[in-house]
């Protein structure tokens, strides 16, 4: 078993990457919405980082999960259940869940972004959660040790 304070660092490390990847697709859609990058470039690129978003979410609530984080883990549940839903989802004949023959159709560019933007307002909620979980975690000290932390004292 890991200690509380290392799973909130990795939950913090694990959400900072996925938020990166999350302003990594707004700035590729957002080129596409102003013709810097062709549909198809555009697609392949944010269809690569699909997967790895995934299992990244994924791993961090089975982590939380495992820890018995509950609260944690059913805010971050629809989330991933509106991820796996999104993957599972895509049109047979489709490249993946960024399609250059239909991205510019019915206003699919806009709600990839207005998704994107929701996704990263999650992310970034949770990161301060995590966080905010890390130095309470750190404050209160380790059981086993001799030293706790006394807000009087401090």
């Amino acid at each position: 078993m890991i200690s509380e304070p290392l799973l909130f660092a990795l939950a913090l490390v694990d959400t900072g990457v996925v938020l990166f990847m999350l302003v990594y697709f707004v700035i590729t859609l957002s080129d596409l919405e102003c013709d810097y990058l062709n549909a198809r470039q555009c697609c392949s690129k944010l269809n690569q980082w699909v997967v790895p978003k995934l299992v990244a979410h994924t791993f961090l609530v089975l982590v939380l999960l495992l820890y018995g984080q509950w609260i944690l883990t059913l805010g971050n549940l629809p989330m991933i259940i509106w991820l796996f839903y999104e993957y599972f989802t895509v049109p047979k004949g489709n490249m993946g869940i960024y399609d250059p023959t239909e991205i510019h159709n019915r206003g699919q560019l806009k709600r990839h972004i207005r998704d994107c933007m929701i996704y990263l307002g999650h992310y970034l909620i949770f990161f301060f959660i995590y966080l905010y979980g890390m130095i309470i975690a750190l404050l209160k000290g380790d059981p086993t040790s001799d030293t706790v932390y006394d807000p009087v004292e401090f």
